[in-house]
């Protein structure tokens, strides 16, 4: 069914669709918001750690961020691949990108004091603007829609790749580091790319507690929308730093 398609590579059709006559007990959006939930407070309390790590000066804060880093990229992947996993390795991987994200921040802040506080503040902003968006049928998930949003997030992960593999002969792309008007321009198309990931994320939610998904799907769904969440972040504060040095 192409209603189920999106461009979350935690959240597919197949997925679903092998779900929808699973027996037993169910998923739910109410258990997949409390899930989600649980998952966030895991990734603030393993943030703060890692902040506060930085903020006192120890040298265990780049292990924490490169292991954070490797280990949620790792624990990701294992989900995506056995997605029966999703209750016990979620929950590390919060905590795994949590580290990560704690520590990145930590550096962020050292040069713009202020600059995590904005962008937190951002992203559940405009996480909030979305769920409102999609709940009152003002953006809906429609096929042209998913298109375009899948086409434009695939786009953009080529082009983070290309630049990964530049960087390791010394050479920057100028669009995703530069603090000049077309830099900042492509931060914020990412930033609204990946807002509109969340709509995606919803639908496919909403969808898959419509169509009878198992109940571990609730951990799973959590999972992905977390995935968004952190990009979102993590594009925000790119797109304030930049406005920072401006």
């Amino acid at each position: 069914m192409a209603l189920f398609q999106s461009n979350n590579p935690v959240l597919k059709e197949s997925i679903f669709n092998k779900a929808a006559h699973a027996d037993g007990a169910t998923m739910t959006i109410r258990g997949t918001v409390n899930k989600m939930s649980f998952l966030l407070i895991m990734l603030m309390a393993a943030a703060v750690f890692s902040y506060g790590q930085f903020v006192k000066g120890s040298s265990n804060v780049f292990p924490l961020v490169i292991g954070g880093a490797i280990g949620g990229f790792i624990l990701a992947l294992v989900i995506i691949f056995k997605k029966e996993w999703a209750g016990y390795l979620a929950p590390a991987y919060a905590l795994a990108e949590g580290l990560f994200l704690g520590g990145i921040s930590a550096m962020f802040n050292a040069q713009w004091q202020g600059i995590v506080l904005q962008a937190v503040g951002l992203t559940f902003g405009v996480f909030i603007a979305m769920l409102i968006l999609y709940r009152t049928g003002v953006i809906r998930a429609t096929e042209r829609f998913k298109s375009i949003v899948i086409t434009a997030t695939v786009g953009i992960g080529i082009f983070y790749l290309i630049a990964m593999v530049l960087r390791l002969f010394h050479i920057e792309m100028p669009l995703i580091h530069s603090s000049g008007t077309f830099g900042i321009v492509f931060s914020l198309i990412v930033v609204a790319i990946a807002a509109l990931n969340l709509i995606l994320d919803f639908d496919m939610i909403e969808q898959g507690a419509a169509m009878g998904a198992p109940k571990y799907f609730e951990w799973y769904a959590s999972f992905g929308l977390l995935v968004t969440l952190v990009w979102l972040y993590l594009e925000i504060l790119r797109l304030l730093s930049k406005f920072n040095r401006r």
